[in-house]
């Protein structure tokens, strides 16, 4: 284990507050006390492995029709064999509902790379077999990662999850966010839930706020097959983005939240205590601290750095709105000045410094930011932006594909189209592309340390690839972001037809400078492997979300080779 993953495993320990049972090598193979009666309905998990630790997950539930009073004890297992035919360590765990029931083992001592099954037991039923894995040790030649985020349960199926779940050579999944969605029956890309099954069950169908509300939200997502099925086949290393709070969370707020909605830090404590409790994951700075980013090795091949561009450090998102008078006219000049502000954070000068640092002494060939938002720069023309928010047609945004493809190809334009091409703005100023200053600053630090940098991310439901350049157009690294498992993405805010969407994809690297492909119509996730000379992003996506049967239906690969 390197310096800083081994600082943040003792951190983690010292905070522990005694919610997480810790198995040693001395750990008695004894059966333990009896275990209660419970079910095993949400599955098991397993995440955040070390090379000789992971964290084992499952949800006992009290099997009596009454809430208990007492704790819930349940038996643990691992083993070499999915038929545990060798159980190689065995202990007793306790829950109550001050956890929701929830349990977490953090088993310790294990041998690295290397495969293990595990299982809980209760009086009269036992888990479902989960399989984990602990981190390579130095000289791996080889690391394969499935991407994912963005899980709207009343929007579809989680195909994506047991597409992915059919594979047994996964390193780790990452999963980097809106694992839930915080909205009620009526709210976002709900509209056909009831059509397809997958409408909101009566006591939770209002907007979360309490911890009883994101705690039963996380359990109706865990009845999701596909969900179970990929927790129970890798292991996860996961972080937030804003809907497992509220949408567009920033520091002190959300977009989606208002003052008549009660305290916001309030609602903030109550699904960071409910994700530490639902999720496999050994929190940095213990269950009540919302500081998230950690790094992990994966020998000497990649280090892996988990950020959080969300909750703890993010300033107020920017909208272009502020900007526009009433008949549409943007105010360039001040919106200039308000990305100029170089106070303006994403992660906070606390995250950003351990980055920095974490990266000066990191020694991994490769170097991989596991983060929420789109990093790359999405420029667009101004006028192409104002006709979204008019409602525009896609007859402009081809025109203007039109012109830049001209203009590459070196064909005359006028100075007058020429402008209209290189008036350009922020697609999305929630992205890093509202943070530009601090985005430089990272750059730069990059740059210094002359590091093999990739970069991955989630949030807008679609699938792209940008090389990663800063202000003097050097490149600094590559982004490959995944689609959503369900949510939908840009071909539902423009309201486009599939062969519209698709037209809009092929145009789009025309037009943005960075950006290498995009797709802007499909469900699925992401694949990386990561080699000594190269890296390779797979998106696989899915027929169909309406139904829990479909197909793989296409693939898209690209390949990024060092130089």
């Amino acid at each position: 284990m390197n310096q800083f993953t081994r600082r943040n495993f003792i951190r983690a320990a010292l905070a522990t507050t005694g919610s997480v049972v810790v198995s040693t090598p001395l750990q008695a193979m004894s059966r333990p006390q009896l275990p209660s009666e419970v079910t095993f309905e949400h599955g098991v998990a397993s995440g955040d492995p070390l090379q000789d630790a992971v964290i084992l997950w499952t949800r006992a539930t009290p099997a009596a029709a009454t809430e208990p009073v007492g704790p819930t004890k349940v038996t643990w297992e691992l083993s070499s064999d999915p038929e545990f035919k060798k159980v190689l360590r065995r202990g007793g765990a306790e829950t109550d509902l001050a956890r929701d029931f929830t349990v977490k083992i953090d088993v310790q001592g294990l041998q690295p790379n290397t495969a293990y099954y595990y299982r809980f037991i209760g009086a009269s039923e036992q888990s479902p077999v989960g399989r984990t894995k602990t981190l390579p040790p130095k000289g791996i030649e080889q690391v394969k990662l499935a991407i994912f985020s963005c899980s709207n349960y009343p929007a579809g199926y989680f195909n994506a999850y047991q597409l992915a779940a059919a594979s047994e050579d996964w390193d780790a999944v990452l999963h980097l966010g809106d694992y839930i969605y915080e909205y009620g029956t009526g709210g976002y890309a709900t509209e056909r839930s009831a059509e397809i099954g997958r409408a909101l069950p009566e006591d939770n169908r209002g907007e979360l706020y309490t911890l009883t509300d994101y705690r039963k939200r996380y359990a109706l997502y865990r009845t999701d097959a596909g969900l179970r099925a990929l927790h129970a086949a890798a292991p996860f290393i996961a972080v937030w983005d804003d809907h497992e709070i509220s949408n567009d969370t920033w520091k002190a707020g959300a977009q989606n939240h208002s003052e008549d909605e009660g305290d916001f830090f309030a609602r903030r404590a109550a699904a960071v205590q409910a994700y530490y409790e639902w999720l496999p994951i050994r929190p940095p700075m213990g269950e009540r601290n919302p500081q998230i980013y950690r790094s992990f090795s994966f020998g000497d091949l990649l280090d892996l750095h988990m950020l959080d561009t969300r909750v703890i450090g993010r300033d107020q998102q920017l909208d272009f709105k502020r900007y526009m008078d009433s008949e549409g006219n943007f105010d360039g000049r001040a919106f200039s000045a308000a990305m100029a502000d170089p106070d303006r954070s994403l992660l906070g000068k606390p995250q950003l410094h351990w980055l920095q640092e974490t990266l000066a002494a990191s020694t991994g060939h490769w170097q991989l930011l596991g983060q929420q938002v789109l990093m790359g720069k999405i420029h667009l023309p101004v006028e192409m932006m104002t006709s979204f928010y008019r409602g525009g047609s896609q007859d402009r945004t081809a025109e203007l594909v039109g012109l830049k493809a001209a203009s590459l190809q070196g064909k005359p334009i006028t100075d007058i189209q020429r402008a209209r091409l290189e008036q350009v703005v922020p697609y999305n100023l929630d992205a890093w592309d509202g943070y530009a200053v601090e985005r430089e600053v990272l750059y730069q630090r990059i740059q210094g340390l002359k590091k093999n940098m990739v970069v991955v991310a989630g949030d807008t439901h679609n699938a792209w690839y940008s090389h990663l350049k800063d202000a003097a157009g050097q490149m600094v690294g590559v982004e490959f972001a995944t689609p959503s498992v369900t949510s939908p993405g840009m071909e539902s805010y423009l309201k486009m037809e599939e062969k519209a969407a698709m037209e809009m994809a092929a145009g789009m690297p025309i037009l943005v400078d960075e950006l290498q492909y995009c797709n802007l119509h499909q469900r699925g996730y992401m694949a990386l492997t990561f080699r000594r000379n190269a890296v390779q992003a797979d998106w696989k996506y899915v027929d169909n979300i309406r139904s829990s049967e479909f197909v793989e239906v296409a693939r898209h690969s690209v390949t990024y080779k060092l130089r």
